[in-house]
């Protein structure tokens, strides 16, 4: 079964002689549990498809179905509801709260919803997640690869169909690197989430079940890289 479908997208932004088209008829699929790998140089429409994907931004012409909802079909307060129920975020800068406490930081979206955090699945990802004994701490008082780690934690709460990683090892080193991977990895599988995420790093896209590639606002779908 299809999680995600992205049917005929295309993002022009201007008009005119200035207009710059950043996605160009993009269709694919993703079935659930899969993890995707996105990848591309600067400017190549990779941020523009996950900016469409999670409804962060509209496209001018195509769809975008998740779970089979056709999201741009939404009023924008079910889309809003819609999202931070069923999409996770990873950011490359993290962006936590600095004011608020790993644990706190992880809850976070739950809260938000108006619901309560479920205990023990907060442990286990704290657990799964190697930031027990950090639980306490704030976002100043950890490494970059524990503040990622963080990040993860806060898209995994919600228990979301899929989760949209930008960049999420752009500021970290080899080794931190290595272990988000692995972390997004055991996400996928243990949880059954769909993973998109983008990155210009050959090596480390590699590491997914499926590779495409934007160019020029063109998808390139290079298939499974492993079985």
């Amino acid at each position: 079964m299809n999680l995600l479908e992205v049917r005929s997208i295309s993002k022009t932004y201007g008009s005119g002689e200035a207009a710059v088209e950043a996605l160009k008829n993009v269709s694919f699929t993703v079935p659930k549990g899969e993890f995707v790998a996105v990848v591309g140089e600067s400017g190549s429409g990779k941020s523009t498809l996950l900016n469409m994907i999670g409804a962060l931004d509209t496209p001018t012409s195509g769809k975008v179905f998740i779970d089979g909802k056709d999201t741009f079909a939404m009023k924008e307060k079910n889309l809003t509801i819609f999202r931070r129920r069923n999409i996770g975020f990873i950011f490359q800068s993290f962006n936590l709260i600095p004011e608020l406490t790993v644990e706190q930081n992880i809850i976070f979206p739950v809260l938000l919803d108006y619901q309560k955090p479920d205990k023990r699945y907060l442990e286990e990802l704290l657990t799964v997640l190697n930031l027990q004994d950090r639980r306490n701490y704030l976002p100043s008082q950890l490494s970059g690869g524990q503040q990622q780690r963080v990040a993860i934690g806060r898209a995994l709460i919600t228990r979301p169909a899929l989760i949209l990683a930008d960049e999420p090892t752009g500021n970290l080193d080899t080794q931190n690197s290595s272990e988000v991977i692995s972390l997004l990895k055991e996400a996928s599988k243990k949880y059954e989430q769909t993973i998109i995420m983008i990155t210009h790093n050959r090596a480390i896209s590699a590491s997914a079940d499926r590779v495409l590639q934007v160019s020029d606002g063109v998808l390139t779908d290079f298939g499974r890289c492993r079985e």
